[in-house]
């Protein structure tokens, strides 16, 4: 069992920045591929990013994003620059063991664990 709590979200200009945290509890962090995934109102959950035995990013966010984790201290973190009003929504942490996988899912269904999210908002 693995519990998620997300933090760092909050109101930002455009072009600002910000880095959401996400604090796992769990002996084992080390053996959990990790994403990041947000919702929009109105819209499906939306991969963002995922680190595990590889890292993947959406193209919607390459080159403004970046996932990091300490396995040491079970935490994973999104680092968030340059950002736009579209990138408003919630935004969510999530993991699964991954077991026999070789790459990260960008899949939400195969990710067993949530956060509870955390809401980003930018102004234009």
């Amino acid at each position: 069992q693995l519990q998620l709590v997300e933090s760092g979200g909050g109101l930002v200009q455009a072009g600002g920045s910000l880095r959401l945290s996400c604090a796992a509890s769990g002996r084992i962090f080390s053996a959990y591929d990790m994403a990041w995934f947000r919702q929009a109102p109105g819209k499906e959950r939306e991969f963002i990013a995922a680190m595990g035995p590889d890292t993947l990013y959406a193209d919607s966010i390459k080159g403004r994003f970046t996932i990091s984790r300490d396995n040491a201290k079970n935490m994973v973190w999104l680092q968030m620059d340059n950002l736009k009003p579209e990138d408003t929504a919630v935004y969510y942490c999530a993991a699964d063991r991954g077991s026999g996988r070789t790459v990260v899912s960008q899949y939400a269904t195969q990710y067993a664990y949530w956060g509870q999210g955390t809401q980003v908002t930018v102004s234009s």
